[in-house]
């Protein structure tokens, strides 16, 4: 694959991730975002039907993930970079949705902070923000 085909990839591949945010109201179901865009330190918890809630966040994840999984291997063409990443999402994936069931479940004002930031790791590519720079990192050292 040639160097510009690639980088036209990447680029289309972050376009995605860019509409998967600009389009969040319409794509998913999330009474979260209102209610962390308005003051929610001093507002009672929304409304939520628990189930259609995660199911909806959880494919928001799957699919920032598959396109940031996607980036990764066109950034590096590694399938060992490629198969660590997946590992992480899944991991991540385990340990973001049991603290943001917990958190759906159980809601404590004193708590809406700690929620507030498990949600953005669970439904923005920020993992990608992190292994970018870490793989940039690994490659240039070997």
């Amino acid at each position: 694959m040639s160097k510009s085909v690639t980088y036209i990839l990447i680029f289309v591949l972050f376009t995605l991730l860019v509409l998967i945010r600009f389009f969040e109201d319409y794509l998913f179901y999330d009474p979260y975002l209102q209610f962390f865009e308005n003051d929610y330190l001093y507002i009672d918890n929304p409304r939520r039907e628990v189930f259609k809630l995660t199911v909806f966040t959880s494919l928001r994840y799957d699919l920032n993930s598959i396109i940031s999984i996607g980036i990764i291997y066109l950034f590096f063409k590694e399938k060992a970079m490629v198969k660590l990443s997946l590992l992480i999402y899944v991991v991540a994936y385990v340990f973001l949705l049991a603290a943001f069931l917990y958190f759906v479940i159980n809601p404590r004002q004193e708590d809406y902070y700690l929620f507030f930031n498990v949600r953005r790791f669970f439904i923005q590519p920020l993992i990608l923000i992190v292994l970018l720079p870490a793989f940039y990192y690994h490659k240039l050292k070997r």
